[in-house]
């Protein structure tokens, strides 16, 4: 089975001298390998294309046969670096917690312990008719987190 570590490795040096960064990694039964990459203004099919025959020349097929697919991160689908957490600064996400809590809100900042997504929510004060918006800061480590991901909004 072909080594995970030698693909992150030829992966690694192809992306130093581009925008693109690596996402996951996963080599399944069978050498099936897939690659998952992304970019802060988003990749081009050409770069995934030139990273699978990058990849492809640098292994040998005579010796191992594989199965070599490149894509770049679905817009709906989790993030898996911390990278991407600060692609989406200032963007709607959800987020599910490992307690099972589901929040939504706008992720206002990320490092590299967790980030801080900022919720409004509807409370009415006591004595009072209407209902008013608080903002209010959650503090999230990535180890609590089950998944983020960006939530497309078409307001």
């Amino acid at each position: 089975m072909i080594n995970r570590d030698v693909i992150r490795e030829l992966v690694e040096a192809f992306l130093k001298e581009s925008n693109n960064y690596l996402v996951d990694i996963i080599v399944n039964p069978g050498n099936s390998i897939m690659v998952e990459i992304d970019n802060d203004e988003g990749v081009a099919i050409n770069d995934c294309e030139a990273l699978s025959r990058y990849i492809e020349s640098n292994l040998d097929r005579e010796i191992e046969d594989f199965d070599l697919t490149i894509s770049s991160a679905g817009l709906t689908s989790p993030f898996k670096t911390t990278r991407q957490y600060k692609k989406y600064i200032g963007k709607e996400i959800e987020t599910l917690t490992k307690k099972g809590e589901k929040l939504k809100g706008t992720l206002k900042e990320a490092d590299d312990t967790g980030f801080i997504l900022t919720t409004t929510k509807r409370i009415r004060n006591e004595g009072e008719k209407r209902k008013i918006e608080v903002s209010e800061n959650i503090r999230l480590s990535y180890e609590e987190t089950k998944y983020t991901k960006y939530l497309i909004s078409f307001k």
